[in-house]
Formats: structure tokens, sequence, C-alpha cells
């Protein structure tokens, strides 16, 4: 039996060491032939569906197209989509789901609490995720799998204090946010903003990301008098305590991030409530660019509907993963995760390099709600 022993245990390690761990797959032949499985995680239901529908939109977008050109080195890219319902648990699930599925890369989330969620999963797994949440946590974490494809709320809302306090001048401003992890990601980033300015909110409401009646809140904002009213929440919350503030007759100019660029923001508050509300985001229109109404006219042929931000954003993401994949010709892992970091784009957003933190845009631009849509500051 002492002998037999070592010859069992030597197959044994063979055995364990043919078997790659999840999303490390590189080289074998199998590995080499058939469809290359990238996941796509979003919300599909739930409140924050809106988001998750159009990040997928703009994900498949560019996937057809590659795959329409030839995939990857002849291989077609398998994009399979799981709705997290907008779920931190839901989304836990799944990434533990994709983890032993064979899939060499994630696109998505469009929320920072469900991509907070899957982080450490991912990690373990070594799938590189490329993800549309912008909370600055996000970014702290500094993990090698994950990168953003827009920029976090610092740079968002530093765009935005620089517009109302150094272009604009205003002094009063109050503050109303949720304590989700976005809402708190842009409070705290716009309050950061405004302390390297000497300027302290007359008023900081804090509210729950499910909240609905905002009217105590805004009551005590109201008695403030403020000039400018802040709203960090996503984009039916931001839209609701738009709605109720001008209904309790607040008269404070509307500032935010991206959420207060979209219609359903516009359509929540209502066309002449969200007049005049100012927006930092990193893609203001369709119209900006040849390569923004390329896109524009592309995603409207696919779905019948017009293209926006997230779906710009998602889109971006997708073409930098397709570009690295065809980098390592398909192989997952570290290495996909380096030629990922190693990918510059001139992109629908931005020019994207991407750094240790996995941020690779750290520009936006101000926009303006003009007759329900939204318009470059310096054309409003």
């Amino acid at each position: 039996m002492s002998a037999r022993f070592p010859v069992a245990a030597v197959s044994l390690l063979i055995t364990l060491a043919a078997c790659s761990a999840p999303g490390q797959q590189s080289g074998t032949k199998a590995d080499a032939t058939g469809p290359i499985k990238v996941a796509n995680i979003n919300a599909q239901s739930g409140q924050l569906s809106s988001l998750g529908k159009w990040e997928s939109k703009g994900v498949k977008l560019a996937v057809d197209e590659a795959n329409k050109a030839g995939g990857v080195g002849g291989r077609q890219i398998q994009l399979d989509l799981f709705d997290d319902q907008g779920d931190p648990t839901v989304g836990t699930n799944l990434a533990r789901k994709i983890a032993g599925g064979g899939y060499v890369a994630m696109l998505g989330t469009a929320e920072s609490a469900v991509t907070l969620a899957m982080a450490p999963i991912l990690k373990d797994a070594a799938i590189p995720n490329i993800t549309s949440g912008q909370s600055p946590k996000l970014a702290a974490l500094k993990s090698p799998f994950l990168f953003l494809n827009a920029p976090t709320s610092v740079t968002y809302d530093e765009t935005l204090a620089k517009y109302l306090v150094d272009d604009k001048g205003h002094k009063k401003i109050a503050l109303i946010s949720n304590n989700g992890t976005y809402g708190a990601g842009e409070h705290d980033a716009f309050l950061a903003a405004l302390k390297t300015r000497n300027v302290t909110p007359v008023a900081d409401e804090a509210v729950t990301p499910d909240q609905k009646d905002f009217s105590a809140s805004l009551t005590a904002i109201r008695q403030k008098d403020p000039d400018v009213l802040f709203i960090g929440a996503e984009e039916v919350e931001s839209g609701l305590i738009a709605k109720q503030a001008r209904e309790l007759g607040l008269k404070a100019v509307l500032a935010g991030g991206a959420p207060m660029g979209t219609d359903v923001y516009v359509t929540t508050a209502g066309a002449d409530n969200a007049e005049g509300s100012v927006i930092s985001s990193p893609y203001l229109s369709n119209d900006t660019s040849e390569a923004s109404k390329t896109f524009a006219a592309a995603y409207q042929a696919a779905f019948g509907e017009p293209a926006e931000l997230h779906g710009a954003k998602a889109y971006d993401g997708a073409k930098i993963l397709i570009e690295a994949l065809k980098q390592t010709k398909g192989t997952g892992g570290r290495p996909l995760a380096d030629a990922i970091r190693a990918v510059k784009r001139d992109g629908l957003l931005g020019d994207f390099a991407y750094d240790d933190s996995g941020v690779g845009i750290h520009a936006t631009q101000i926009g303006l709600i003009k007759a329900g849509k939204i318009v470059a500051e310096s054309a409003g």
C-alpha cells in the first residue's frame, strides 16, 4: 500500500492542477473553442429596473455588433442576462452562480450596493466586472477585477459644486439624500466639495431609499429658504422629491447627478417641476459628437427608443471588454483584467484610461433641463 499511495497522490494532484479556479480558465483546447460566456447582471424588475434595462440594452447593442462582425477570433460572445432585482442578496447569489458557470466576465450592475455585495465573490473567482455603479466605495476596494464605466460621485459632485458655488455664487445650499449606497456616496462627495469652498449647508436631510413622502424633510428645508437644493437619490426618488418640493413652494434651484438627467426623473417630477434642474453628467445628449449620433441611431433602431447616459456608459464598458477579450483571445481571469486596464478608448463618455482603483473617466459636464430635455449649460 505504501508503494501505491504516492502514485495515487500524484494522480490526485495532477487532476486538481488541471482544474482552474472559476474565471481563471486559460489556454486549454476546450477553453479556446465554443462561445465566450459573459454575464449581464442588472435589475429587470423592481424600482431600479429602468437603470438595469437601459444598461442591458447598451451592453446587448455592443455585443450584437461584435458578434455580427465575427465575434472574438471567430468565436461568438454568449451574453446571458440575469435579474438582480436591485437587491444585494439576489446579486450575491447570482455572483456565486456565474462564478461556477464558466463565465469569463460580468457586465453590470447599475446599482452600487449590488455591485459592492458581489465584488468579493467575483474577485475570489477572478472574474472581471465592469460596472455602472458610481459609489466611491467601489473605487476604494481597489479590486484588480472591478472597473467602472463612468466617474465616481466625487467627480460628479466636484463639477457640480464648482458650477454652483464658484461660477454662480450660490452659498445657501440645502441637501436631501437617501442613506443607501448611492445616496450616501452622493451626499458625502457633494458635502466634501462644499467644505473645500468653506460652504456649510443650511440644511442636510437624510431619507430612506424606498421613502415616498418627503414633506417633513422638505418643510424643514423650506424654512431655511435655500438658493439651491441638492438631491442625492436615484431617478424615481429624485423625481418625487422635486415634485413635492415644488408643491411645498420651494423655489430653490434643483441640482444633482446623473439620475436627474433622465426621462424617468422628468416624468416623475413633472416637466414644469423639473425645469431648470442642474445636472452633472459625462453624457448630456445624443447630439454631442458624431460617435454619439451613430450610437443613438443604432440604439433607436435596435430598441425603438432614444438612448441616454446609462445605455451609453454600458455600451462603452462592453466595447472595452470586447477589445480586451480580443487581446487575450477569449481568456478570462487575471490576463483579461490586465487587458481591460490597458485598454485606452475614446468613448461616448470621454477618454477611458483606467487607474489602479478601476476608475477610467474623471470628468463630467453641466447640463440644464429645458422643456423636459437636458441641454449643455452653454446652450442653455
